[in-house]
């Protein structure tokens, strides 16, 4: 242990929650989801309060240290990791608190949707999450976050009611409709560029503990004929209900026959939040059009629903994604779709694509700094994985060539904040369009400086 960091140390609520390289928990700290991402810290500050986050982000200005924060360490681009810097490390901030009565959670910034859901299922709500649930709950709510409820309930973000919010002079803030409101709009689909968030406020929704699963996986060469049913079908299912289509290889599933185990495939999930035979109504026009090869229909806890694809992004994973918004699966997106996915080579990469509409095209586009429109009505990711290293640059090649070719199909020049893996500052700011200028503005209220700048960064005016 070196005496380097000794002042910050005594402003700690426990000196030994500070680690260096060598020092007991740096590796566990600095040990990501991507493991693409090698960048290291110089510091870390594993942080049991507020007071040490203040005390972390004074120390580091001074001494003129890079800021970075990790929440679940779940995000592409390896923000959570700074090169030499100080990274604030919020993972032992798990408290969840649930008042079951006014339908409310408070949910620290180190917890991941795993955790929240476990804590609001025993009551049978729920609020939007992502699709693996050891994501952390920051980073997915502050740019947005996508999830089965996104069509029922909204955004993550759009579901967030109060906040604690850390900024940049060390301040402890609550951001809400009624206490610092400008805030309160900008880190709902902002990101992470205005402070530190260490804990959120959300509504929550009756949801589960069973919901209704209907899982259908199709052949190659049956892309065409799902696609063009498939964006007939989205029109008039029911907009509380969650669809899902997606790139991938057939999992190694019970399910599933063992000699389709980690063929390509595709998929088409719906799932719904009410009975069996509503359900089975719902999806029974997808068995009268199409034969897939594979079929599940059931009821599944939600807490495993949000656990579906947990196998399929095991921690360590090299992995790089890009992703565009478009209005709908036109036979020029298809035929994208058809030509490039063939061309994916392992079988952990996978490419998600999100259908919208629902309470997501109902939600009010100016209440929250969100940038995506409410009118798009899809959201497709491309993913590439692997455990190898060695084969990780021709995953990420795959990812932009499927990437750039989707490009002149897209909805705009911008896409979901939390699927850029990379610093664009053109990007970003068509992401987030005419909310572009209201957000510098209030990045140099509270981040005058651009401290969190770790992120799909918004440059102070």
């Amino acid at each position: 242990m070196s005496n380097q960091f000794d002042a910050l140390r005594a402003e700690l609520t426990d000196p030994r929650t500070l680690c260096e390289p060598g020092e007991p928990g740096y590796d566990e700290a600095v040990r990501i989801w991507n493991g693409a991402i090698t960048r290291r810290p110089s510091v870390v500050v594993r942080c049991a309060a507020d007071l040490d986050v203040a005390a972390a982000l004074r120390y580091a200005q001074g001494a003129g240290l890079e800021v970075s924060v990790r929440g679940g360490g779940h995000n592409y681009a390896g923000f959570a990791l700074t090169d030499g810097g100080l990274m604030i490390d919020l993972t032992p901030m798990k408290s969840i608190t649930v008042d079951p009565d006014a339908r409310r959670v408070r949910c620290d910034g180190g917890a991941t949707w795993g955790e929240l859901d476990a804590a609001t299922q025993e009551h049978g709500l729920a609020v939007t999450g992502g699709f693996i649930s050891h994501t952390g709950v920051a980073g997915l709510t502050l740019g947005g976050g996508i999830g089965w409820l996104v069509r029922a309930f909204g955004l993550s973000c759009q579901n967030v009611v109060g906040a604690r919010v850390v900024v940049a002079d060390g301040r402890v803030l609550t951001a809400s409709a009624d206490e610092n409101s400008d805030l309160f709009w900008a880190i709902r689909g902002g990101g992470g560029n205005f402070g530190v968030v260490t804990e959120f406020e959300f509504a929550l929704h009756p949801v589960g503990p069973l919901v209704q699963l209907g899982l259908f996986l199709f052949s190659p060469d049956q892309g065409a004929e799902l696609f063009r049913f498939a964006r007939e079908y989205v029109r008039s299912a029911p907009a509380d209900y969650g669809v899902f289509l997606a790139g991938l290889s057939a999992p190694p599933a019970p399910f599933v026959p063992e000699e389709l185990h980690f063929t390509p495939a595709f998929g088409l999930l719906v799932v719904g939040l009410g009975d069996a035979d509503a359900h089975g109504a719902v999806i029974a026009p997808i068995t009268a059009a199409l034969q897939p090869i594979v079929q599940l229909v059931t009821p599944i806890p939600y807490v495993a629903l949000q656990q579906m694809f947990d196998e399929s992004a095991p921690w360590g994973l090299n992995s790089y994604e890009k992703a565009v918004y478009v209005d709908d699966l036109t036979d020029g997106v298809i035929d994208v779709i058809l030509e490039h996915q063939p061309k994916k080579i392992h079988p952990l990469s996978f490419v998600p694509i999100f259908v919208c509409g629902g309470a997501y095209a109902g939600a009010d586009a100016e209440a929250t700094a969100f940038g995506g429109r409410p009118d798009v009505g899809y959201v497709i990711n491309i993913s590439g994985s692997t455990p190898d290293p060695d084969g990780f640059a021709a995953e990420r090649e795959w990812v932009r060539n499927y990437w750039s070719a989707l490009v002149p199909h897209a909805t705009g020049i911008g896409s979901y904040v939390n699927f850029m893996p990379e610093q664009d500052e053109e990007r970003v700011r068509n992401a987030y369009g005419d909310k572009y200028a209201r957000l510098q503005a209030i990045k140099a209220t509270y981040d005058p400086d651009n401290v969190f700048h770790l992120n799909a960064n918004i440059k102070p005016a």
